[in-house]
């Protein structure tokens, strides 16, 4: 289903994200999915899809996606639109496109130690989605 104001995709995916998941060979699959489960679980308006060969997130509009490309770490890419950055002084988001931030992970420990952080980005970026779409 398509956003009348955005075109984005607004259905939910989950079946397609758990078969690619099902079939994925990557160093930090166990990590991928704990991230994948904090982010799902920190507001039912999130929903899941398949883009860019990886498990991305959205709500109205696209919001993250892992970058299965990187093997050195869980690399999660933030997306922000109309100017709607998030500065969050956890140290959680990295980079200064304009457009993006990211997230970094490097083991079940750290997922753990930025799992609040993590649900707090999820959830303002939520709010400045439903700002925009009033």
């Amino acid at each position: 289903m398509k956003s009348k104001k955005t075109g984005e995709t607004t259905s939910n995916d989950t079946a397609a994200v758990d078969l690619l998941m099902s079939g994925l060979v990557h160093p930090f699959k166990s990590e991928i999915e704990l991230v994948r489960e904090i982010i799902k679980k920190s507001n039912k308006k999130i929903r899941e899809q398949v883009k860019w060969n990886a498990p991305s997130f959205f709500y109205l509009r696209d919001m993250a996606a892992f970058n299965l490309r990187q093997e050195k770490f869980i690399q999660l890419i933030f997306v922000f639109h109309d100017g709607a950055m998030i500065h969050e002084s956890d140290g959680l988001l990295e980079g200064v496109w304009k457009d993006r931030r990211e997230a970094r992970f490097y083991d079940m420990a750290d997922i753990k130690k930025k799992k609040a952080s993590l649900e707090k980005v999820v959830n303002e970026w939520l709010g400045f989605m439903e700002k925009s779409e009033h």
